[in-house]
């Protein structure tokens, strides 16, 4: 026992020894230098970022089939009309900040209640959804990942107030072969609330069946058309 008591002691020693050595700019590393990104104030976008959609026009968007986005416009914000639209810019790993409203006046309940979608990468869908005193399957509501990971909390507002997704998305990588190598996974805050975190996505969003995985590269992000007048505004991306 004392033969290992001095061993410790010895190493201890050592140790201390090695520290008294070493100065503190021994551990400071002073590049590569981050670069400057300078905040957007109130609901401006960052310096750095892709501004998607600012209430002025749809030139960033259009439809699954390459035609110019038409969906309506009013009060600088676009209101779902017919059919899906997505960006003509395509991502991989990115920030993405998006504000979304469900209309004040309520009609019909559970997923046919201010029912809209984010797809992340076109194929991953992150729920937008009226679920202020509206029940549905958990894994269906606002700030689940659609049909997979239902979210922390609720954190809607009532209906027709302005609510906000904030997105933190790493894509997944694949092998030559096609195989998965990592799950892509996802951060969301909705109105600064955390609802989903490093979620991992399990595959593409299906809506009977299970996930697939389907290899792919850098791809936009979609707005879906259910039917219900969903309105979006304030849209930006940073990538990342």
């Amino acid at each position: 026992m004392r033969k290992y008591l001095s061993v410790i002691i010895c190493l201890m020693a050592m140790g201390a020894s090695a520290q008294e050595n070493h100065k503190p700019e021994d551990t400071e590393y002073l590049t590569p230098v981050p670069n400057v990104v300078t905040p957007g104030k109130g609901t401006a976008a960052p310096s750095d970022a892709v501004v998607l959609f600012d209430g002025t026009d749809l030139k960033n968007w259009e439809t699954k089939d390459g035609k110019p986005a038409a969906w309506a416009m009013a009060d600088k914000a676009v209101t779902v009309s017919k059919g899906d639209i997505q960006t003509k810019q395509k991502f991989t790993n990115f920030q993405l900040h998006i504000e979304w409203r469900t209309p004040a006046e309520v009609k019909g309940e559970s997923q046919q209640r201010g029912n809209s979608g984010i797809f992340l990468q076109d194929r991953y869908e992150l729920q937008v959804l009226d679920n202020y005193n509206n029940k549905t399957y958990t894994n269906g509501q606002a700030g689940s990942i659609y049909k997979q990971s239902r979210p922390l909390v609720n954190a809607c507002l009532p209906p027709g107030e302005w609510q906000i997704y904030d997105v933190i998305y790493t894509a997944p990588v694949f092998g030559k072969n096609g195989d998965l190598i990592v799950k892509a996974r996802v951060t969301v805050l909705q109105n600064g609330v955390l609802v989903q975190n490093g979620t991992e996505i399990r595959g593409t969003t299906e809506y009977i069946g299970q996930p697939k995985v389907e290899a792919h590269g850098a791809a936009p992000i979609r707005l879906q058309d259910h039917g219900n007048p969903v309105s979006y505004r304030n849209i930006w991306i940073r990538e990342l």
